[in-house]
């Protein structure tokens, strides 16, 4: 009995014992991620949160100051600014979660084929060039103009023009991989070139990858914000960052806490994803992590 109620206490000191030295060197990087947990918690249990219906309307509430009964106000329709801040930490982590998954595998999948096919390698790079003269925001505009806005057409939008700058990072890697020893002596035991890729190429290009897509996330969040607040974004009726500050920017002499809450929200959101990208990068780079 003794051991068995010792061994969960020694799990955990033993767990502590790792992770404290390394809170220690890299104490915002903790704080950073434990702000994006408490986002991903606030999206998952947001009915829990104390909110209410974030598309009720009422008019008798309009414009009030945050109270016990509206923590943070009302807006223009009396909607409770709270509830609709709570509720818009999903769709900011649908939008950065889905494009960087979707142009890391887009861009890892191209780039080790640019990178190591020689042949394609000039016609694949002069392709992603042409997508990257034009301007991210102008060309999802342009996409969610074609198609309408809906969130699946704003993850698309802001998906291509992310794609090119994975592509070019993975090509980068894939060069300096292709000419090791190891990779050699596999083409010249007859190793085929899906496996090639798969057991030499691309374990070399996943710690690059794993923070670029940080910095992808964080860069989806703000353009879906954008495209909203400039009406080219999700529906109106989705309760999203960017549409709660473009609907209250008419309002902001006399409520400015409309437009307040939900940008601090989305500007606590990309500064934790960034810091905890900035801190992967410093781990997983040879040349700059050490030993703590």
């Amino acid at each position: 009995m003794t051991e068995s109620a010792g061994a969960p206490a020694e799990i955990g000191a033993t767990l502590f014992g790792h992770w404290r030295p390394l809170a220690a060197r890299y104490p915002f990087v903790v704080v950073a991620a434990i702000i994006i947990l408490v986002f991903v918690l606030a999206a998952a249990f947001a009915p829990l949160l104390w909110t209410t219906e974030p598309l009720a309307l009422n008019p008798l509430q309009r414009l009030k100051p945050p109270s016990a009964l509206n923590w943070f106000g009302s807006d223009q329709f009396g909607r409770d600014v709270w509830t609709r801040t709570v509720y818009g930490t999903r769709v900011s982590l649908i939008v950065g979660i889905a494009v960087a998954v979707l142009s890391i595998s887009i861009g890892l999948f191209v780039g080790m084929l640019a990178g190591y096919i020689r042949l394609l390698d000039g016609i694949v790079m002069r392709v992603m060039d042409g997508v990257m003269a034009i301007p991210g925001v102008l060309l999802a505009i342009a996409l969610v103009s074609l198609s309408g806005a809906s969130l699946v057409t704003v993850i698309i939008a802001i998906t291509v023009p992310e794609i090119p700058r994975v592509v070019r990072l993975v090509r980068a890697v894939v060069l300096t991989v292709r000419e090791e020893p190891y990779v050699e002596a596999a083409i010249a035991a007859g190793t085929r070139l899906p496996q090639i890729l798969i057991r030499h190429v691309l374990p070399n290009c996943v710690p690059a990858l794993i923070v670029q897509a940080t910095y992808v996330c964080a860069s989806a969040m703000l353009t879906e914000a954008i495209l909203s607040f400039l009406g080219a974004g999700t529906p109106p009726e989705i309760p999203s960052w960017g549409n709660m500050m473009a609907e209250g920017r008419a309002f902001f002499p006399i409520a400015p806490r409309i437009i307040l809450f939900p940008g601090a929200a989305l500007a606590l959101m990309i500064l934790a994803v960034n810091v905890l990208g900035d801190g992967l990068r410093d781990r997983l780079d040879p040349k700059l992590a050490r030993r703590v």
